[in-house]
Protein backbone atom coordinates (compact mmCIF):
# COMPACT_ATOMS: atom_id res chain seq x y z
CA UNK A 1 0.00 0.00 0.00
CA UNK A 2 1.48 3.31 -0.99
CA UNK A 3 1.31 6.33 1.24
CA UNK A 4 0.09 9.64 -0.05
CA UNK A 5 2.38 12.59 0.27
CA UNK A 6 0.74 15.99 0.21
CA UNK A 7 2.52 19.01 -1.22
CA UNK A 8 3.64 21.51 1.40
CA UNK A 9 0.77 23.69 2.65
CA UNK A 10 -1.94 21.49 1.12
CA UNK A 11 -3.58 18.98 3.40
CA UNK A 12 -6.88 17.09 3.53
CA UNK A 13 -7.88 19.11 6.60
CA UNK A 14 -7.52 22.43 4.78
CA UNK A 15 -10.07 21.30 2.18
CA UNK A 16 -7.65 21.69 -0.72
CA UNK A 17 -7.27 17.94 -1.17
CA UNK A 18 -9.87 15.19 -0.85
CA UNK A 19 -9.74 13.16 2.33
CA UNK A 20 -9.17 9.94 0.36
CA UNK A 21 -8.33 9.16 -3.20
CA UNK A 22 -11.26 9.26 -5.62
CA UNK A 23 -11.80 6.10 -7.62
CA UNK A 24 -13.53 6.02 -10.97
CA UNK A 25 -16.84 4.23 -10.66
CA UNK A 26 -18.26 2.88 -13.90
CA UNK A 27 -21.62 4.32 -14.86
CA UNK A 28 -24.67 2.20 -15.64
CA UNK A 29 -23.86 2.39 -19.35
CA UNK A 30 -20.30 1.16 -18.73
CA UNK A 31 -21.63 -1.84 -16.84
CA UNK A 32 -23.43 -2.97 -19.98
CA UNK A 33 -20.20 -2.77 -21.94
CA UNK A 34 -18.26 -4.76 -19.36
CA UNK A 35 -20.68 -7.68 -19.54
CA UNK A 36 -22.78 -7.19 -16.40
CA UNK A 37 -26.36 -8.00 -17.22
CA UNK A 38 -29.42 -6.71 -15.39
CA UNK A 39 -30.96 -9.00 -12.84
CA UNK A 40 -33.72 -11.21 -14.15
CA UNK A 41 -36.16 -13.52 -12.48
CA UNK A 42 -38.83 -15.87 -13.78
CA UNK A 43 -42.27 -15.97 -12.20
CA UNK A 44 -45.35 -18.00 -12.99
CA UNK A 45 -48.82 -16.46 -12.93
CA UNK A 46 -50.97 -19.29 -11.60
CA UNK A 47 -54.05 -17.47 -10.28
CA UNK A 48 -55.78 -14.20 -11.06
CA UNK A 49 -58.02 -12.69 -8.40
CA UNK A 50 -61.58 -12.36 -9.80
CA UNK A 51 -62.42 -9.53 -7.37
CA UNK A 52 -59.39 -7.48 -8.45
CA UNK A 53 -60.22 -8.16 -12.11
CA UNK A 54 -63.78 -6.94 -11.48
CA UNK A 55 -62.64 -3.73 -9.74
CA UNK A 56 -60.10 -2.96 -12.46
CA UNK A 57 -62.61 -3.73 -15.22
CA UNK A 58 -65.31 -1.50 -13.75
CA UNK A 59 -62.95 1.47 -13.49
CA UNK A 60 -61.46 0.82 -16.93
CA UNK A 61 -64.81 0.51 -18.70
CA UNK A 62 -66.22 3.54 -16.85
CA UNK A 63 -63.29 5.57 -18.19
CA UNK A 64 -63.90 4.23 -21.70
CA UNK A 65 -67.61 5.08 -21.41
CA UNK A 66 -66.86 8.63 -20.25
CA UNK A 67 -64.41 9.19 -23.08
CA UNK A 68 -66.95 7.93 -25.63
CA UNK A 69 -69.74 10.07 -24.14
CA UNK A 70 -67.46 13.09 -24.22
CA UNK A 71 -66.57 12.38 -27.86
CA UNK A 72 -70.26 11.98 -28.79
CA UNK A 73 -71.07 15.17 -26.89
CA UNK A 74 -68.42 17.11 -28.81
CA UNK A 75 -69.67 15.63 -32.09
CA UNK A 76 -73.28 16.54 -31.22
CA UNK A 77 -72.19 20.10 -30.32
CA UNK A 78 -70.23 20.41 -33.57
CA UNK A 79 -73.12 19.13 -35.68
CA UNK A 80 -75.47 21.50 -33.86
CA UNK A 81 -73.14 24.44 -34.46
CA UNK A 82 -72.90 23.59 -38.16
CA UNK A 83 -76.69 23.30 -38.44
CA UNK A 84 -76.62 19.65 -39.46
CA UNK A 85 -79.04 18.59 -36.72
CA UNK A 86 -81.63 21.12 -37.89
CA UNK A 87 -81.16 19.94 -41.48
CA UNK A 88 -81.69 16.30 -40.48
CA UNK A 89 -84.79 17.30 -38.51
CA UNK A 90 -86.26 19.15 -41.51
CA UNK A 91 -85.39 16.23 -43.83
CA UNK A 92 -87.13 13.73 -41.52
CA UNK A 93 -90.20 15.97 -41.28
CA UNK A 94 -90.37 16.23 -45.08
CA UNK A 95 -89.80 12.51 -45.72
CA UNK A 96 -92.25 11.19 -43.14
CA UNK A 97 -94.76 14.07 -43.21
CA UNK A 98 -94.50 14.28 -39.43
CA UNK A 99 -94.28 17.83 -38.09
CA UNK A 100 -93.71 16.61 -34.52
CA UNK A 101 -90.32 14.97 -35.23
CA UNK A 102 -87.50 16.50 -33.21
CA UNK A 103 -84.03 15.42 -32.06
CA UNK A 104 -83.67 15.81 -28.28
CA UNK A 105 -80.06 15.80 -27.09
CA UNK A 106 -80.91 15.23 -23.44
CA UNK A 107 -83.06 12.16 -24.27
CA UNK A 108 -80.33 10.86 -26.58
CA UNK A 109 -77.50 11.25 -24.05
CA UNK A 110 -79.57 9.84 -21.20
CA UNK A 111 -80.14 6.66 -23.21
CA UNK A 112 -76.48 6.53 -24.26
CA UNK A 113 -75.42 6.86 -20.61
CA UNK A 114 -77.76 4.07 -19.50
CA UNK A 115 -76.60 1.80 -22.33
CA UNK A 116 -72.99 2.65 -21.41
CA UNK A 117 -73.53 1.72 -17.75
CA UNK A 118 -75.16 -1.55 -18.77
CA UNK A 119 -72.19 -2.32 -21.03
CA UNK A 120 -69.75 -1.52 -18.18
CA UNK A 121 -71.47 -4.17 -16.04
CA UNK A 122 -71.71 -6.72 -18.87
CA UNK A 123 -68.06 -6.42 -19.96
CA UNK A 124 -66.82 -6.42 -16.37
CA UNK A 125 -68.70 -9.66 -15.73
CA UNK A 126 -67.26 -11.10 -18.95
CA UNK A 127 -63.76 -10.25 -17.66
CA UNK A 128 -64.53 -11.96 -14.33
CA UNK A 129 -65.70 -15.05 -16.24
CA UNK A 130 -62.44 -15.01 -18.23
CA UNK A 131 -60.48 -14.74 -14.94
CA UNK A 132 -62.28 -17.81 -13.58
CA UNK A 133 -61.62 -19.61 -16.85
CA UNK A 134 -57.93 -18.66 -16.70
CA UNK A 135 -57.70 -20.01 -13.13
CA UNK A 136 -59.20 -23.33 -14.24
CA UNK A 137 -56.91 -23.66 -17.26
CA UNK A 138 -53.91 -22.57 -15.17
CA UNK A 139 -54.46 -25.54 -12.84
CA UNK A 140 -54.11 -27.85 -15.84
CA UNK A 141 -51.19 -26.27 -17.73
CA UNK A 142 -49.36 -24.60 -14.84
CA UNK A 143 -49.88 -20.93 -15.60
CA UNK A 144 -47.98 -18.42 -17.71
CA UNK A 145 -44.20 -18.01 -17.36
CA UNK A 146 -43.09 -14.38 -17.20
CA UNK A 147 -39.49 -13.14 -17.07
CA UNK A 148 -39.02 -9.92 -15.10
CA UNK A 149 -35.94 -7.84 -15.80
CA UNK A 150 -34.50 -4.89 -13.92
CA UNK A 151 -33.72 -1.72 -15.85
CA UNK A 152 -30.28 -0.23 -15.47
Amino acid sequence: MSQRTDPPGLTAESGALPARPVEAVPSANDRWRFGKRPRQTRVVIRKVGPWSVFKFSVIFYLCVMLVLLLAFGMLYWLLGALGAIDSVTRLARDLFADDSFEIHGDWLFTRLGLIGLAMVVVWSLINVFVAFLYNLISDVVGGIDVTLSERR
